[in-house]
């Protein structure tokens, strides 16, 4: 999965060693590590092992308008038949809609590979704003769940929450989603 990806508003390239510094100053955003760190920022030691573990199915996008990095993109293994789904923005990209559309493109990316049949997602379940990313993809709810933590952070007391696509339903989707378009293309004046 080394393929350059476009979407309509970003350019999405495979994440590479040379990327730790962007990564360090993604991390470094308190209200972006919120869910995942409680706002700790990540080491320039933690980025580099991370960047180790994320070559292969990790993008960096990046708007195509302005040239800005608006975050990564990954979709990596979960089990044989299954990849899970990942993504962090600049908190200066909220609200645009870019987490979504660069969520269906890796989306799109693991349902093409042969065998794969299931992609899945997991937040806290407070977070509201990545749950609604996965919604707006698709993704349905498949249960919440509480998980052990030595450091906990604010907010998992309520736990975390999985969704998941299967490719069934994703191909559906796609066939509805396309018919759809045509049809809004062949009724405009």
């Amino acid at each position: 999965m080394s393929e350059v990806l476009e979407t309509k508003r970003m350019t999405l390239r495979p994440i590479t060693m040379d990327d730790v510094d962007l990564l360090v100053a993604l991390d470094s955003d308190p209200e972006v590590m919120r869910y995942i760190s409680g706002g700790k920022p990540t080491s320039r030691a933690q980025a580099e092992r991370i960047l180790q573990r994320s070559v292969g199915h990790r993008w960096l996008g990046f708007e195509r308008a302005t040239e800005e990095i608006v975050g990564w993109f990954g979709i990596r293994l979960w089990t044989a038949k299954s990849r899970e789904l990942g993504y962090r923005l600049r908190r200066e990209m909220w609200g645009k809609g870019l987490a979504t559309e660069g969520a269906l493109a890796v989306i799109e990316v693991a349902f093409a590979q042969p065998g794969i049949d299931r992609v899945r997602a997991e937040t806290m379940a407070v977070n509201t704003a990545s749950r609604a990313v996965m919604e707006r993809c698709r993704l349905r709810f498949v249960r919440a769940f509480h998980l052990e933590w030595d450091d906990p952070i604010a907010g998992t007391e309520h736990g975390e929450v999985e969704y998941e696509i299967t490719k069934a339903e994703w191909e559906t989707h796609q066939r509805h989603d396309f018919s759809s378009e045509a049809e809004r293309r062949r009724d405009a004046p």
